[in-house]
C-alpha cells in the first residue's frame, strides 16, 4: 500500500511538472473544463430526457434515472470521503509544485474525488439510457479525473477510485431503479394532467413495453381499490 501511495505521489509531482510546462492559455482550458465539464453532463441529461420524450417508456425512465444515478454515485463518494481524512497533495506532497487553482481548505477531504465520481457516474448513467452516447461520456469523465490532478488538487488514486467507484454505483442504482421507474413512467404517461404527460412524453411503445402496460395499469388500479 505504502509503494502504491508513493507511486502516486510521484505521479502527481510528474502531472504537475507536465501542467506547468503547458502554455498558459492549455492551464486556462484545463481550470475550465474541471468545471465546465459538469455543466456538459448536465447539457447531456436534459438532451438524453427530451430525445426520450418520442421513446419508449424504458428510454425514458432511463433518462430519467441518469441524473438520478449520477447524485447518487456523489453520495457515495462523499460519504466514503467522509471516513477517509486524507490532505490534498496541493499540500501535503512536500517539494511539489504550486498548484494551478487555489488548493482546497483543510477538512475538504481528497479521497475519493467527487468530481471523478460524477463524472464517472453520468458516464456509465447516460451510457446505459442512450445508444453510443459512451463514445463522448467515458472520454469526458476520464478527462475530468485528470485535470483535477493537471491543477493540482487531487492524487492520481483520487481520480481513479473516484471513477470506478462513481461508475460502480450508478450502475447498481440504474439496475434497481429500473423497473421502479418503468412503472412511474408509464403512470405519467397516462396522466390526464398535461404537463405531467409533457414532461413523460408521449412516447412510442415497443412490444415489451405495450405487453406490460395492461398488467401495470390493473395493479395500479387494484391498489387503488
Amino acid at each position: 500500500m505504502d509503494n502504491l501511495l508513493d507511486l502516486s505521489d510521484r505521479l502527481y509531482v510528474d502531472v504537475l511538472d507536465f501542467a506547468h510546462s503547458t502554455p498558459g492559455w492549455f492551464q486556462w482550458l484545463a481550470e475550465v473544463w474541471t468545471e465546465l465539464g459538469l455543466l456538459l453532463f448536465g447539457a447531456l441529461f436534459l438532451a438524453g430526457w427530451w430525445r426520450s420524450r418520442n421513446g419508449s417508456s424504458t428510454a425514458m425512465a432511463l433518462a430519467f434515472l441518469a441524473p438520478l444515478a449520477t447524485a447518487f454515485g456523489y453520495l457515495v463518494s462523499e460519504a466514503l470521503k467522509s471516513l477517509v481524512d486524507e490532505e490534498r497533495p496541493c499540500r501535503a506532497v512536500a517539494g511539489a509544485p504550486a498548484s494551478l487553482i487555489q488548493c482546497p481548505p483543510h477538512g475538504d477531504w481528497s479521497f475519493p474525488s467527487n468530481h471523478a465520481a460524477i463524472a464517472g457516474a453520468a458516464a456509465v448513467a447516460l451510457a446505459l439510457s442512450w445508444r453510443g452516447i459512451a463514445l463522448l461520456t467515458v472520454p469526458m469523465a476520464i478527462l475530468m479525473a485528470f485535470s483535477r490532478v493537471f491543477v493540482g488538487v487531487h492524487y492520481p488514486h483520487d481520480v481513479t477510485v473516484g471513477l470506478l467507484l462513481g461508475g460502480a454505483a450508478a450502475f447498481l442504482f440504474v439496475r434497481i431503479g429500473r423497473k421502479p421507474m418503468l412503472a412511474l413512467v408509464e403512470t405519467a404517461r397516462s396522466s390526464r394532467s398535461a404537463a405531467v404527460v409533457w414532461c413523460a412524453g408521449h412516447g412510442s411503445a415497443t412490444p415489451a413495453d405495450a405487453s406490460a402496460r395492461p398488467a401495470r395499469r390493473a395493479r395500479a388500479r387494484h391498489g387503488a381499490r
